[in-house]
């Protein structure tokens, strides 16, 4: 089975939840993975900084490099590419995991959270994809992920949270647009959503800690992009994934696993555009 011994891994927004559980799952191959995220002091109500991941990067079994990143600023993310591919040799794969959130209707959404949702989610995902692109070409197998959905253009994913609705297909249009411009290039690009709720300290902060009883683990999306990652780029690009669907296509049939103790799977939450 294929794995990522080696291979340097560029995370945004990796300092908790799915970004850094995708991290760790490199790591557990002896992979490099730095965590390029804001979050150098602890946050008010969310748990981790990128140096906490760091540490847990380097228990799993993996090298670590903490940059504090913010992907809206082409300057950061540029040298914190450069600082990353001297670190380690190159960048063989690009995780765009970095997101704002707020589910609001049109009136309800304040212009500096539009603006906020827009800048991380779309132009950071164009503006790391774009940097980091010169180093991928370079390397044996590269990819790039973004966590965001499938194109499914119904107006009832729109209708409640219009703004954050753009926002996350916009990145999911950079997957569709880039597979296709970078082809050529070996260079693949796919989407990865979760089919439910996933146990995050984010949604423990959307809809309280007791909605981890309706949420997966993380795993579920960590064990899923490794698949994908692993996959030859030139064989497995502009995809938008479903965790599940591509674990079962892998083989995986104990799903129980991913689920908290006592969760059933009629009990789990549906995940937004899926």
């Amino acid at each position: 089975m294929a794995d990522l011994k080696g291979k340097t891994l560029f995370i945004t927004g990796a300092s908790r939840g799915i970004g850094l559980a995708i991290g760790k799952r490199a790591a557990a191959d002896g992979a490099n993975v730095v965590i390029a995220a804001k979050t150098a002091e602890p946050h008010a109500k969310l748990k981790g900084t990128i140096y906490t991941a760091a540490e847990e990067i380097e228990e799993a079994g993996g090298k670590a490099l903490p940059l504090v990143v913010d992907v809206r600023e082409e300057d950061i993310v540029e040298a914190a590419m450069k600082q990353a591919a001297d670190t380690f040799g190159g960048i063989d794969i690009l995780v765009n995991n970095a997101s704002a959130i707020s589910l609001t209707g049109t009136l309800e959404t304040p212009m500096k959270r539009y603006d906020l949702m827009h800048q991380i989610n779309i132009r950071g995902t164009f503006l790391c994809s774009q940097k980091a692109i010169p180093y991928l070409k370079k390397a044996e197998n590269p990819h790039v992920l973004n966590l965001s959905p499938p194109l499914n253009f119904e107006a009832h994913w729109f209708a409640p949270h219009v703004a954050y609705s753009m926002a996350k297909y916009g990145m999911s249009l950079c997957v569709l647009g880039m597979a296709e411009e970078f082809k050529k290039a070996g260079i693949a690009f796919n989407a990865l959503w979760p089919r439910t709720a996933v146990a995050t300290s984010a949604m423990d902060l959307i809809g309280g800690p007791e909605v981890r009883t309706k949420c997966r683990k993380d795993t579920i999306m960590s064990d899923a992009a490794h698949i994908i990652l692993t996959k030859p780029s030139r064989d497995f690009t502009g995809n938008f994934c479903i965790d599940d669907e591509i674990l079962k296509d892998a083989g995986v049939t104990d799903f129980a696993q991913y689920r908290f103790e006592g969760v059933e799977e009629k009990d789990l939450l549906p995940d937004f555009f899926v």
